[in-house]
């Protein structure tokens, strides 16, 4: 688990270093001249590194790097119109380890942005997640393999969600950049209301307003960041009953939006491990 910002891009970095036969990169938005050099240093040494970047919406923002990464021997690619936005996040190194994050590559936030990273070395989520960029690569549809544990849109991340939050029994922990969709909100309103203690911490937006009334009058709790605060909350994150026998947490690209759960390309992943769950547990309560 890699927490963002205390934990720096310095571990991601040397996974793209130590990458040997194959890097497999697909990510939102790329504005790291760092990344864009160690992809282009892995394909010089004869990996075959290939990544797919999203056009819609943020295509001019990786205008940059795509030009580069194509001049520099990386097999680089828009990423398929099957989906309004691939908003995913994630990189694969060697077929046997999996980095599934929150965060974009791009270096002008890393410094005041709260994200998270999951380090996955499960071979059947690794699979999973390297059987859906070929298909993603070609422009092909796929149902996404579910591996051990992770969360695809638009296939599964709505009801995987509504699962997640709706197992609650004394506890949910969130964070998330948006809060729009009404089925997490419902969800979220409904555990408050059997006596879950919900706790969301968010950047606040007017956007959330009406959302916030509603969990608020229901009993959720709320504390939001100003816009312009030192720390700015991208992480999309879920804590289910930390501390329990049965506790669980999700870390993904998935925002709270009806796009990002039914319409775009995404990835998340459910854990339970007791250390992972415990620091994102203590990441939202500093919050």
């Amino acid at each position: 688990m890699l927490i963002e910002p205390g934990a720096g891009m310095a571990p991601i970095d040397a996974l793209l270093r130590s990458a040997r036969h194959s890097v497999d990169l697909v990510m939102y938005e790329l504005e790291d001249t760092q990344a864009d050099q160690l992809l282009a240093g892995a394909a010089a040494r004869g990996v075959d590194v290939r990544v797919l970047l999203n056009s819609a919406y943020t295509g001019s923002v990786n205008d940059t790097a795509f030009a580069y990464l194509r001049r520099h021997g990386v097999h680089v690619r828009w990423a398929s119109p099957l989906y309004a936005l691939t908003h995913e996040k994630t990189l694969v190194l060697d077929g046997s380890i999996a980095v599934v994050m929150t965060l974009n590559l791009t270096s002008r936030y890393y410094s005041d942005t709260r994200d998270v990273a999951v380090v996955d070395r499960i071979p059947s989520d690794v699979s999973a997640i390297e059987a859906t960029f070929d298909a993603d690569d070609d422009g092909s549809r796929i149902v996404p393999g579910r591996g051990a544990d992770l969360v695809w849109s638009p296939t599964t991340s709505l009801p995987d969600l509504l699962t997640l939050i709706g197992a609650a029994k004394h506890e949910l922990l969130v964070e998330n950049e948006e809060m729009s969709n009404s089925d997490i909100t419902d969800a979220l309103t409904a555990a408050a209301r059997r006596g879950v203690n919900v706790e969301i911490c968010m950047t606040n937006s007017s956007s959330w307003s009406s959302a916030f009334a509603g969990l608020a009058g229901a009993g959720v709790h709320i504390r939001v960041y100003a816009p312009d605060a030192a720390l700015y909350i991208h992480a999309k994150v879920i804590v289910r009953d930390p501390g329990s026998g049965d506790q669980e947490a999700f870390a993904g690209s998935q925002n709270f939006s009806t796009e990002s759960l039914r319409y775009n390309r995404e990835l998340g992943i459910v854990f339970e491990n007791g250390t992972e769950v415990g620091q994102l547990a203590a990441m939202i309560q500093r919050d």
